[in-house]
């Protein structure tokens, strides 16, 4: 036996979290972390079950994401290991939840003791692991870092609390003013900015690149030096005049080719465009400092020291981004307009046009965020409309739990949507299952339904001459039956096959978790594309 017992070391774990600001617990159930779970029952702290540790995982991730620091406890062996998609994707995008995994003590370690394997360091380098077996293990964790943290803690039995669930509940809480302090230093916040430290010479014809997570001071530095804004959905930047819709078509025109300098802010991951721009040899590309483990460092970029700030440049150039961006807009919504059936574009427009001020919109990988790069127009400064998406890693695995999570977390939200493809819903299916006693957010999840991953129809593996072994290898359809598998988790489901269908549906939300399958055609999508590519260096 240790020194201690697992249910007083798991009633200071979750005491410690509590004091650190942890305000929400996502609990995978298990045999070895039942002290961690019963701690966390009596500590009132807000509690989210579910049965998959992968689940839980993401939920966290998507609490986290939008301020609302969370952890999430697992049992030992197998459960540790499925939490790993998640923990990198918090990794690369520096978003600093907390993982607490049970293992067996010590003295059981290679002894073939069962569900007992090498927990410590399980997520690899890039995330920091801490062995709690005693309280002096658990002082020496820091619980402040920017990214996610794995502490793992060593219970030996008893593992029932048996009085001790009495005893917690009598426990007073963290004075409210402590922990709402320490939620500010670690947590992350949708509107932040930083002391200018630097000023940029203006001449140099140049854009602002914002990319996943950039926020406010990409829109700040455009704004003021009136430089174009090339702005991803998900940057927390595509707000007010600066931000142009169509830049990644415009990137390829002689326009593009006119660029001396970019200065880039968060993690731009969407386009090919952005990435041979900030290759390009004749471009000055100076980095804001990111977060993540490997923020975005171009070869031969320059990273400025702090964020910078630049007097008002030449208004021409400026002028004349937005003019093309105007015009090449209409264009495409004139094509779309004449196609004979929805297209994915269609979606993310009208998605886009249905989210109010102060609305939460969670945009999964692959095709959907991309459609929404092309279609969202800039939004109002002063509505505060909240875009995120996993882009850390872009996986589409955890996406339904991550958007759960996010409108959960984020308790203001006049709005949460959800907008997917039919892989990634089909990835997280099993999100849907909540218990009777989990909290049901009103959350509407948009499916664009295709029959399979049309991503790659548009990549290099889309090429007519790779037709052949394409629907196998990449097209992968499934004809799966959405409205069935809703039917088994007692979700609500509406099939729309129009504009105005889904138009309709999206103006009479019926609460608690939806989804809105939308059934569009993905055999002429590469071709679509290439027309809407056409558009940019069409004559006008």
């Amino acid at each position: 036996m240790s020194g201690i017992s697992g249910v007083d070391l798991g009633a200071a774990v979750v005491d410690r979290l509590a004091a650190v600001g942890i305000s929400e617990v996502v609990l995978a159930p298990g045999s070895r972390n039942a002290p961690l779970a019963f701690a966390v029952w009596a500590r009132e702290l807000d509690l989210h079950t579910r049965i998959d540790e992968r689940s839980a995982g993401f939920l966290a991730l998507g609490l986290t994401k939008v301020g609302a620091r969370a952890a999430v406890i697992c049992t030992s062996g197998t459960a540790v290991a499925n939490l790993h998609p998640a923990v990198l994707e918090a990794a690369h995008a520096a978003v600093p939840m907390v993982v607490v995994s049970a293992d067996r003590p010590t003295r059981l370690m290679a002894t073939g003791a069962n569900q007992t394997t090498d927990q410590v360091g399980i997520f690899g380098p890039l995330v920091p692991t801490y062995d709690v077996a005693d309280l002096a293990d658990l002082d020496a964790v820091p619980w402040d870092t920017p990214g996610p943290l794995h502490v793992n803690v060593r219970l030996d039995e008893p593992l029932v609390p048996g009085a001790l669930v009495s005893r917690l509940a009598s426990l007073a809480p963290q004075p409210a003013a402590v922990a709402a302090e320490l939620a500010r230093r670690v947590g992350r916040s949708e509107e932040r900015a930083e002391p200018v430290s630097r000023r940029l010479p203006l001449g140099p014809r140049t854009v602002v690149v914002a990319g996943d997570d950039a926020g406010p001071r990409a829109r700040l530095l455009a704004e003021k030096a009136g430089w174009p804004l090339l702005a991803e959905p998900s940057s927390g930047a595509r707000r007010g005049s600066q931000a142009l819709r169509t830049y990644r078509l415009l990137l390829g025109t002689d326009l593009g080719a006119e660029i001396e300098r970019v200065v880039v802010f968060g993690r731009p991951t969407l386009s090919r465009p952005v990435t041979r721009l900030l290759a390009r040899s004749d471009v000055e590309v100076l980095v804001v400092p990111g977060r993540g483990v490997w923020p975005v460092r171009p070869p031969g970029s320059r990273e400025l020291e702090g964020v910078p700030d630049a007097d008002l440049d030449d208004p021409a150039w400026f002028a004349r981004w937005k003019e093309a961006d105007t015009e090449l807009g209409r264009r495409i919504d004139r094509l779309l307009t004449g196609e004979p059936t929805l297209t994915p574009y269609d979606v993310a427009a009208v998605v886009a046009a249905a989210m109010p001020a102060e609305s939460l919109l969670v945009v999964g990988a692959s095709s959907p965020i991309r459609d929404l790069d092309v279609m969202a127009p800039s939004a109002p400064v002063a509505e505060h409309r909240l875009v995120i998406a996993n882009r850390g890693l872009s996986g589409i695995d955890g996406t339904i739990s991550t958007a759960i999570g996010a409108a959960i977390g984020r308790r203001r939200t006049s709005r949460a949507v959800a907008l997917m493809g039919d892989v990634t819903f089909l990835h997280d299916q099993s999100s849907l299952v909540l218990g009777p006693d989990e909290a049901r957010p009103d959350l509407t999840i948009v499916v664009v339904n295709d029959d399979g991953g049309a991503i790659f129809s548009m990549l290099e593996q889309g090429a007519p001459e790779l037709a052949e072994p394409f629907e196998r290898l990449f097209g992968t359809p499934h004809g799966a039956d959405l409205a069935s598998l809703c039917a088994a988790t007692r979700t609500a489901h509406l099939r729309v096959t129009s504009r105005p269908e889904l138009e309709q549906a999206l103006a009479s939300p019926n609460g608690g978790i939806e989804v809105i399958e939308v059934v569009v055609d993905r055999t002429g999508r590469r071709d679509l594309d290439a027309r809407i590519r056409a558009l940019a260096s069409a004559p006008a």
